[in-house]
């Protein structure tokens, strides 16, 4: 059968959590908007045969490979979408971007400067479209967020915060696996942090300065079928001190060992004429306070990101039905697609080494135990 015009067909490489939110957000994102392309999900990989195939059949893709090289290799995928640990990120981008495929890369775009470095050139080399996915963007109260602050509702900012809180590391017992190893599965300040500073410098401009400090409280995990133990070779919590260029400061804080917060972040600014908060907990809502609002009503008001104004809101259900995580993905997606073949893409690769550069500083800044200067 010939192929249709408007499809536009995408190979996923990695089964896991990421793959499955991939999966679901190509899945749903015509249904959501109209959209001038169909999203075919053709070919899904992972190591574990047995999982990969019973993943792709559970996310309604065509076919399952455990050779991700075969799904760069095959002519008929448009898009390589790449949902793999840290450490594999960067071969797999330099060779889809070799035989011109388009690049979705979950982020971080990688565990050093130097390999997100050799993925961004690649993409560049070859001019393929490429995002990274910094999906929280595309969550409508920080989009309005990102918004409000862009159009000075808040005034000049003076502050801004990030905090993430999880107990995905807490409990002493969790064998080491990939996570653990840095040169695999990055830092804490590179996974949970990469968000965060996106978010920073999409908000507010770019970080100039950082001073930052870790800890890794269970320094030991037990090795395979629980023999022996594996040094932990990453921060189990971390924070950061930030100086911006335009001269606001900020604070960073992310950690995987805090009882009872289960994916748990906040981001707030502070401006000189307001203050603007939001909390992952209630991810419809966005909360403003401004100095000219009447006394009365002093403190914070909360606005609810569900009016048809409001960014992506409008391709949504009705006020008061309000959106949840997947759907980040679903209007990320939809933004990629609606942009195809043409592009833009943003995020892109560019921005995930940008990223990976500021957390870099994070990381030396803790070895040294100094004030790190960005691409110093």
């Amino acid at each position: 059968m010939a192929r249709p015009k408007d499809e536009v067909r995408i190979g996923v490489i990695g089964y896991g959590a990421m793959g499955k939110a991939h999966a679901y957000g190509y899945t749903a994102a015509p249904v959501i908007r109209r959209l001038p392309v169909n999203p075919k999900l053709a070919v899904m990989s992972g190591r574990n045969e047995n999982a990969v195939a019973a993943a792709s059949v559970a996310y309604g893709f065509e076919s399952w490979t455990t050779d991700w090289r075969s799904i760069i290799e095959r002519p008929d995928i448009d898009i390589v979408d790449i949902c793999t640990p840290p450490g594999a990120h960067a071969e797999i981008v330099q060779a889809a971007a070799s035989s011109g495929k388009a690049v979705f890369c979950e982020k971080p775009l990688s565990v050093s400067v130097a390999s997100a470095r050799a993925a961004v050139d690649a993409v560049k080399k070859n001019g393929v479209l490429n995002a990274i996915g910094f999906n929280y963007r595309r969550l409508p109260a920080v989009a309005l967020m990102k918004q409000l602050v862009q159009n000075g509702e808040v005034g000049d900012v003076l502050l801004w915060r990030g905090i993430w809180l999880s107990d995905e590391f807490l409990d002493p017992t969790i064998p080491f696996d990939w996570r653990f190893d840095r040169q695999m599965g990055g830092t804490t300040i590179g996974d949970l942090g990469s968000h965060l500073v996106d978010m920073a410098e999409w908000m507010i401009g770019p970080v100039a300065e950082v001073s930052a400090q870790s800890a890794t409280f269970i320094a030991q995990r037990s090795g395979p079928g629980g023999r022996g133990t594996v040094p932990v070779g990453i921060d189990d919590a971390s924070s950061a001190l930030i100086r911006f260029a335009n001269g606001a400061r900020g604070v960073m804080e992310v950690a995987r060992t805090c009882a009872r917060r289960p994916c748990d972040f906040t981001v707030e600014v502070n401006g000189t004429l307001g203050t603007l908060v939001f909390d992952y907990t209630r991810l419809n809502e966005l909360q403003i306070g401004r100095v000219d609002d009447d006394a009365l009503f002093y403190g914070r008001r909360t606005v609810r990101a569900e009016h048809p104004s409001h960014p992506y809101a409008g391709d949504w259900w009705a006020i008061g039905q309000g959106v949840g995580y997947g759907s980040s993905f679903v209007n990320f997606f939809a933004d990629l697609l609606q942009a195809w073949p043409e592009g833009p893409w943003s995020p892109g690769l560019e921005d995930g080494l940008r990223v990976q550069v500021v957390c870099d500083a994070m990381e030396r800044s803790v070895e040294e135990r100094r004030w790190v200067t960005i691409g110093s």
